[in-house]
């Protein structure tokens, strides 16, 4: 069996965009046609059996938590073969685990996403598209100083995306593998 990960945007257990992870589980054994479903940390990544039709799973877990928690948010599928190739081909292996992270695109992005975003980086950060992966070392002043916003991403990026720093995306490797 092949294991495949689905990642959430922007949720969290407490406050706006509330998903508790418990009760997501249980939302998605009861709703959705997705197999052995565990949850990986409180930022929204579900660990599942390979759905047979990926954006349908996507589309039903999108609906279930509308349904169940009134937060709409992206949901992004990647198995474990996509994530092993994106991070293998990531281009900041020197980086820092905690500073270098992966954007998982829903889809492609718009063809200057990388110009435009490369005009708004600090002098430490570098960025590179992988595929539908969007790579980022923020260097050492991390995610809270940087002029890559969610604003600025998704207009560049013109299509919805989720991020990960390299230690999460690692174990997600382990725990799709």
């Amino acid at each position: 069996m092949t294991r495949s990960v689905l990642l959430l945007r922007a949720v969290n257990v407490g406050g706006r965009s509330s998903v508790p992870m418990a009760r997501l589980r249980e939302v998605l054994e009861a709703e959705t046609d997705l197999e052995d479903v565990s949850t990986y940390i409180a930022s929204g990544n579900i660990i599942c059996a390979t759905p047979a039709h990926p954006d349908a799973a996507c589309a039903a877990v999108r609906a279930a938590i509308l349904s169940e928690f009134g937060v709409d948010t992206p949901v992004i599928h990647r198995t474990n073969a996509q994530l092993v190739s994106s991070e293998g081909e990531q281009p900041f292996p020197e980086g820092d685990v905690k500073f270098v992270h992966a954007m998982f695109l829903e889809g492609p992005p718009t063809p200057d996403a990388v110009e435009v975003l490369e005009q708004r980086l600090l002098p430490a950060e570098r960025l590179a598209l992988i595929g539908d992966d969007l790579w980022i070392d923020y260097g050492q002043g991390g995610v809270h100083s940087t002029k890559l916003t969610k604003t600025v991403l998704d207009r560049a990026l013109g299509v919805a995306g989720t991020a990960r720093n390299l230690r999460t995306t690692r174990r997600l490797i382990e725990l799709t593998g």
